[in-house]
């Protein structure tokens, strides 16, 4: 049986910003046991647009896997602020982003946290993988 509650840690990076991007995606069961891990990359972009991203590529992954509830974790306390609400998003790139989110996040219950760097680091090597391969 597949593990309907998971946990999530979503990276997005640029090197220069804007720059060539990538996002990654760690999920792991509420046990820590890693269930799958996802990089793409994303052309010239800026970081914000990486870590909406990398958002969008775990929620896609999370709807083929069947989950219902995530727990995500991201390093980017701007957009962890904006998928809670608690910060408006002015940037019209970053608005569709947001939608996009919201459309995927329909039928999963989703929670946000923002953690330390230091606590990302498999998202954050995904990321890195990615780039490298550029």
């Amino acid at each position: 049986m597949a593990d309907t509650e998971v946990i999530v840690y979503c990276d997005g990076g640029s090197r220069g910003n804007p720059g060539p991007s990538a996002s990654g995606v760690v999920i792991k069961s509420t046990k820590g046991k890693v269930l799958a891990e996802y990089c793409e990359f994303l052309g010239e972009r800026t970081n914000n647009y990486a870590e909406y991203s990398a958002v969008i590529l775990a929620l896609q992954k999370l709807h083929e896997m069947g989950v219902s509830k995530a727990d995500f974790y991201l390093d980017s306390q701007l957009v962890v602020r904006q998928l809670n609400g608690e910060y408006k998003i002015k940037h019209q790139d970053m608005k569709l982003l947001f939608a996009k989110v919201e459309e995927l996040s329909r039928g999963i219950e989703v929670s946000y946290t923002h953690v330390l760097r230091a606590d990302n680091k498999e998202a954050d090597a995904m990321v890195n993988k990615c780039l490298d391969a550029e």
